[in-house]
């Protein structure tokens, strides 16, 4: 992605709450590619540049976000969880149910989305039903962002070690394969 002038550096895994905070403005900015070529186009016919960008938001979610989820999941929120910190058991358990409906709704607009790239074109009801995933999605991205960026990521900052972060993070390279 091409650097702008005035815009903020992304953050790197020896930052790994800020480099998922970064992932969270990829997610908004794939997920909006979704919404608004579903919108323009109403299940009718793409436009060349209109499926390669779809194609690669479909791309996006199925390929990078599950590494997102695991960065959390299987990196952070364990930490957290053993951490004691009284508000975080609630507050990941709502995550963690998220992230299970997000797969879901992802699934659902992967399989239409693909349906709609091949084909040229939808059916009203795979319309209406991939219209609904995106709603769907769109939805709980919006409240799910907003806890971690706002609450999560913040309280992690204060309860997790510095050590604990670095974990994060190298587990977070292994995950790409950038460092063991």
């Amino acid at each position: 992605m091409p650097v702008q002038i005035g815009q903020k550096r992304e953050s790197d895994f020896s930052q790994p709450l800020g480099l998922l905070s970064d992932c969270h403005r990829r997610i908004e900015r794939f997920l909006n590619v979704l919404v608004r070529v579903f919108e323009s186009r109403k299940g009718g016919p793409l436009t060349d540049g209109e499926k390669y960008e779809f194609e690669t938001a479909l791309a996006y979610f199925r390929n990078s976000a599950p590494k997102h989820t695991a960065d959390e999941e299987e990196s952070l929120f364990p930490r957290l969880r053993s951490s004691g910190a009284d508000r975080v058991l609630e507050c990941l358990q709502k995550l963690e149910g998220d992230h299970q409906a997000a797969s879901r709704d992802h699934a659902t607009v992967d399989v239409l989305g693909t349906i709609w790239i091949s084909a040229g074109s939808l059916s009203p009801q795979q319309h209406d039903e991939l219209g609904q995933a995106l709603s769907r999605l769109r939805a709980l991205y919006a409240a799910h962002i907003a806890i971690e960026d706002q609450d999560l990521f913040p309280l992690a900052a204060q309860v997790l070690a510095e050590q604990e972060l670095a974990d994060v993070g190298q587990e977070m390279a292994a995950r790409r394969g950038l460092r063991k």
